[in-house]
């Protein structure tokens, strides 16, 4: 109950918060961060994968990156927008992450480090199927379902074309660059 209060209070004040920590310039993590519970695995940084999908999907941003996803040893078909937050989750593949339930919408996980949010895009409300970075916490998020209104701390990084059946029970997701 506590992370979902904390979580509703981040988003409510999250431009203040941005102004905030844009000014003081520090890189705090403390109180608001969720407990880690995930494994992460990353090889060596990668190259961001240069294969482009001409089809847009719901995240789109420009040119869609294709990545290779892997929930609970179903492949399944994915892309990441080209925001520079999708392109900095590039740099970390391939990445395994054991995925639980937050608030009856999402599966998340923590990266082994903090994405950029620099020039983040506009902010929209995450769709079934999205793959979101919500930045105050520094943690994944895979929805499925559809989430609340758009906010700025939650960047869509792209999406995944699976039933929401399957994401609602994912527990561990691996994510590599398409070859």
């Amino acid at each position: 109950m506590t992370f979902t209060l904390r979580r509703a209070l981040t988003a409510t004040a999250a431009t203040g918060v941005l102004l905030l920590a844009a000014t003081a310039c520090s890189d705090d993590s403390s109180a608001e961060q969720t407990p880690t519970t995930s494994t992460a695995t990353s090889s060596a940084p990668a190259s961001t994968p240069g294969s482009a999908s001409a089809s847009p999907t719901g995240s789109d941003r420009s040119t869609p990156m294709d990545i290779r996803v892997t929930i609970d040893g179903q492949e399944v078909e994915a892309t990441l927008n080209d925001s520079p937050a999708a392109r900095d989750l590039a740099t970390l593949l391939p990445l395994t992450l054991d995925l639980k339930d937050f608030h009856g919408t999402e599966r998340i996980a923590d990266p082994p480090r903090k994405l950029t949010t620099d020039n983040a895009p506009e902010p929209q409300a995450p769709k079934t199927g999205d793959l979101t970075y919500y930045a105050p916490w520094g943690n994944l998020a895979l929805f499925y379902q559809d989430g609340p209104s758009a906010s700025s701390d939650l960047l869509v990084l792209g999406h995944i074309d699976a039933d929401a059946e399957v994401l609602s029970g994912a527990d561990r997701i691996t994510i590599e660059a398409a070859s």
